[in-house]
């Protein structure tokens, strides 16, 4: 597969941003390329995602998020203010070993999105 440039400002804008929308990538792209479009983002990404170079994850409503980087944690997501934590993989150990007890299922939670509150959120409330 051939390195285009646009897939190579893709991944040049997925490198800098971590986690990001497709919209995200697109706006990071067009300051620099204003002529590559959301079409060619789009499919850049399902691209690079066929070939196991970027992943996607859904972190809430609304557009999926894609990062480059080998996604070994966890994403907690408040879903009062947003914010995004990171939590290694581990700690969903014990949901891991349950779930396969129970029900033969091998959980990924490379690819898991968990929403809730955060701790300044939940501070603020009471």
């Amino acid at each position: 597969m051939r390195m285009t440039p646009q897939r190579q400002l893709v991944l040049d804008a997925l490198l800098e941003l971590e986690h990001a929308t497709p919209e995200q990538v697109c706006q990071h792209v067009q300051r620099s390329t204003p002529t590559v479009n959301i079409t060619t983002v789009y499919r850049t990404l399902e691209l690079l995602e066929s070939l196991g170079v970027v992943r996607h994850t859904h972190l809430g409503h609304g557009a999926p998020n894609y990062s480059v980087h080998e996604h070994k944690h966890v994403h907690l997501v408040c879903h009062r203010c947003d914010r995004v934590l990171e939590a290694p993989c581990d700690v969903m150990d014990d949901l891991r070993g349950t779930l396969r007890a129970r029900y033969g299922f091998a959980l990924d939670a490379s690819h898991l999105a968990l929403s809730g509150l955060c701790e300044n959120c939940q501070k603020e409330i009471t």
